[in-house]
């Protein structure tokens, strides 16, 4: 048997694999982008999928195509979306046309084949599957619906465990007062649960942006077809496929108040890509947290120890790393890696479309999932399991000689510093020094420079 068959679109004849169920179009594009082996995110193509599935249906309903070919086009969307093996119908790369183009036409071959076996009847990819679409209003719908469904539906889920668990471990620390510090060095103390529920009020208020994010992502610009205007399309198209698409995910979706900037500008998605950037700063942020906290365990801060996950060194025995962490200080980097290209490619809305399409959806999937994975681990690998080293809290806390400020109101600043620097220079505890340099008795100085105090503010 031949290992290939002949295609043909408006450019003329050409070989695709045999086996394969995309079309010339696609054949071509595999063939003029040999560029990263990276084919269009998962996510990317299951979200093409539903908006062909929703037009298909709305179309059907509009009377726009006839209802058995409506229903094959929805039935083969259907077949993809439980195919274990989709991504194999979808080799596009990520930079390729910026208009996503191959790729819009990629599903659209795809489906017409499954449709057209199902049917017994041609199923157009352009006429019928593309009918009243356009690659210009669906690329930036794909980009919307699959950044929406996957924060609805993962990243919100992790980050809200994230914040539940960094809370409920919170709430067992409250009695684990330790140094405080501003600029690496030693400040006022402050307890654990202090701390933790700070990570805790970075991730909910992130949360919160990022919701505010999605319900931009949910006005979306199908029905704009070409440049905005809606050439080719029912005049009810729009809204209807919006419900449609809304039955078909569970997610509230509706037509864009204006297409034209939707389809000629990436705004939303640039935005959304800042916020998930915020989020990522957050995530280094409690990382190297818990990376000061458990360094060393001897020659180090040692206030905890995190879970040990595998061993540290080829060479030296015994060690054990803080590697949640550190992956994800890495994949906050990533993100942030990714921002400056999805930033740099928003600005590629020239006149009515933005030609920088693809790799905004890659990178900004990319940073979704990126994150939801981390937010996991770091909630289950590294912040629910890590245990308090009760003595080396203590140990830093005695001999702190920022608890002088405590007496600041008593005996001013001056005289305070003057305190602080003799237990720095002698390395004796505050309290020591400052019975010996005040008229305070040493019962007042034990209430005034008791940390657990210190910790609840007020003079």
């Amino acid at each position: 048997m031949s290992k290939t068959r002949v295609e043909r679109d408006s450019l003329g004849e050409l070989e695709v694999p045999a086996s394969a169920l995309y079309g010339a179009q696609t054949q071509r594009a595999v063939q003029n982008f040999p560029v990263s082996g990276r084919s269009m995110p998962e996510s990317f193509v299951r979200a093409l999928l539903l908006i062909k599935q929703a037009a298909a249906r709305a179309n059907a309903q509009l009377n726009c195509l006839d209802a058995p070919l409506a229903k094959a086009i929805d039935g083969a969307c259907q077949a993809l979306l439980d195919d274990d093996a989709l991504m194999s119908h979808f080799p596009v790369d990520v930079f390729q046309t910026g208009s996503g183009t191959s790729s819009n036409m990629n599903a659209n071959e795809v489906i017409a084949t499954l449709a057209t076996r199902d049917l017994g009847d041609t199923v157009g990819a352009n006429d019928h599957v593309n009918f009243g679409q356009s690659s210009n209003d669906v690329i930036p719908t794909a980009i919307h619906v699959s950044a929406a469904l996957e924060l609805e539906n993962r990243l919100l889920p992790a980050l809200y465990h994230l914040s539940d668990v960094i809370e409920g471990k919170a709430l067992t620390l409250d009695k684990f007062c330790k140094t405080g510090r501003t600029h690496l060095m030693d400040a006022m103390p402050v307890t654990l649960e202090q701390v933790l529920l700070g990570w805790c009020d970075q991730l909910r208020q992130d949360i919160q942006r990022l919701k505010e994010c999605q319900q931009r992502l949910c006005k979306l610009p199908q029905g704009g077809t070409a440049v905005g205007t809606g050439i080719n399309t029912h005049e009810d198209f729009a809204v209807t496929f919006a419900l449609k698409l809304e039955e078909l995910t569970g997610v509230s979706f509706a037509r864009a108040d204006n297409f034209f900037s939707l389809i000629g500008g990436q705004d939303n998605a640039v935005a959304l890509s800042g916020q998930l950037k915020t989020t990522a700063v957050s995530l280094i942020k409690i990382a190297n947290d818990l990376r000061w906290m458990n360094s060393g365990p001897l020659a180090g801060l040692g206030e905890i120890t995190l879970e040990a996950l595998q061993p540290g060194s080829s060479i030296m025995p015994g060690k054990v790393n803080p590697v949640i962490p550190e992956s994800v200080a890495m994949v906050g980097a990533q993100v942030i890696g990714n921002d400056v290209a999805i930033t740099v490619a928003g600005q590629s809305g020239n006149f009515e479309l933005n030609v920088m399409l693809p790799v905004i959806a890659a990178n900004l999937l990319d940073s979704l999932n990126l994150l939801n994975n981390s937010a996991t681990l770091l909630a289950d690998k590294a912040i629910a399991s890590f245990e308090v080293n009760e003595d080396k809290l203590q140990e830093s806390l005695a001999s702190n000689p920022i608890l002088v400020t405590a007496l600041n109101p008593v005996i001013g600043y001056a005289k305070a510093a003057e305190i602080a620097k003799m237990a720095y220079k002698e390395r004796r505890p505050i309290i020591d020094v400052a019975e010996e340099h005040t008229d305070l008795p040493r019962s007042e100085l034990e209430s005034l420079l008791d940390p657990v105090k210190l910790t609840q503010g007020g003079v």
